[in-house]
């Protein structure tokens, strides 16, 4: 069932994190940031068709383009949320690079990055500041 670009607006997880790059983190009990896209940037992308993902033990500064999607309208950046090791990439995405468009907060993930420490998460939207941005663009 095809979803309207007002659905993708709406669907914004309460337990995320997000950034202004449209990509949404998430932190595990151990400290590891886990990383993807948004609901709203996949509407926007259209169909994901390749993501190359990062190198497994990369290091990564925060801010710093570390994979890429590729759609049938453009190729965007996905930047590192916080800076540390790439410990886990969604290997799935290589042949299923659609998953980013169907289950962008689950199978869609990208990668986990272990900052070395307890995140700042300080930097990042929560859902409702999430929604007024998108809903400002």
């Amino acid at each position: 069932m095809l979803r309207t670009s007002e659905e993708a607006r709406l669907n914004v997880p309460e337990d995320l994190r997000y950034t202004k790059n449209h990509e949404w983190v998430r932190v595990d009990d151990t400290g590891i940031v886990s990383v993807g896209v948004t609901d709203f940037a996949q509407d926007a992308l259209g169909d994901v068709v390749y993501v190359d993902l990062p190198d497994l033990d990369r290091s990564v500064a925060a801010g710093e383009g570390f994979a890429e999607i590729e759609s049938t309208k453009s190729v965007n950046d996905v930047y590192a949320p916080v800076a540390g090791t790439v410990v886990a990439v969604n290997d799935a995405l290589v042949d299923t690079p659609e998953l980013v468009n169907s289950d962008p907060y689950g199978n869609g993930w990208f990668a986990r990055i272990d900052p070395g420490g307890e995140p700042d998460l300080s930097s990042f939207m929560d859902a409702a500041a999430y929604r007024a941005l998108i809903e400002a663009e």
